[in-house]
């Protein structure tokens, strides 16, 4: 949505969330982020993942989480695990958990007045019976794959309505609206 005297998007930045930030929350960042790149929304919206807990900061996905990933046409090597952050609730608008302890300890953490969403990102998912992305860790490939089929569901459902919310415009529709 443009701002009063700008003719520039304001940007949308959306954070994913687990519990380490190995598995689930840079599945949904690579999933999210591939699809914005081929929609042509990079410029208009930011994508994070970050963890509630601490211990595997600095370390990459999962070796499991990237190979399913990888299968699936994701690259998430470029990842790294974080921890969430009193700053991340000023800078995301969306701050999306796996499951509901994730999503009870961001509440917990939130400031008084913040403007970030704080949801469960499968509230984007179609299938309303679906709660919460099971954490596979420790679990077989089956389980990162079911998690890749959640989380592409659940990316598409939050894109839309982010677009929706938001005004952003593809870049095809952006390119058919000149030409018209």
């Amino acid at each position: 949505m443009p701002l009063p005297g700008s003719e520039k998007p304001t940007r949308v930045n959306v954070l994913f969330v687990c519990l380490g930030n190995i598995c689930r929350s840079p599945t949904a960042h690579g999933v999210f982020e591939s699809r914005i790149q081929s929609m042509g929304l990079m410029g208009q919206i930011g994508v994070d993942s970050a963890g509630t807990g601490d211990w595997h900061i600095g370390r990459p996905p999962h070796k499991t989480t990237l190979t399913a990933a990888r299968q699936r046409g994701y690259e998430l090597e470029h990842l790294r695990a974080r921890q969430v952050c009193h700053e991340d609730f000023e800078h995301f608008d969306y701050m999306l958990a796996m499951d509901l302890s994730n999503l009870s300890n961001l509440q917990g953490m939130a400031p008084p007045g913040s403007k970030c969403r704080v949801e469960l990102f499968l509230d984007y998912h179609h299938d309303t019976n679906l709660v919460e992305v099971p954490d596979p860790y420790g679990g077989g490939p089956a389980g990162f794959d079911r998690v890749l089929d959640m989380v592409e569901v659940a990316a598409d459902g939050l894109l839309n309505a982010i677009r929706e919310r938001h005004g952003l415009s593809t870049q095809s529709s952006l390119m058919k609206s000149q030409l018209d």
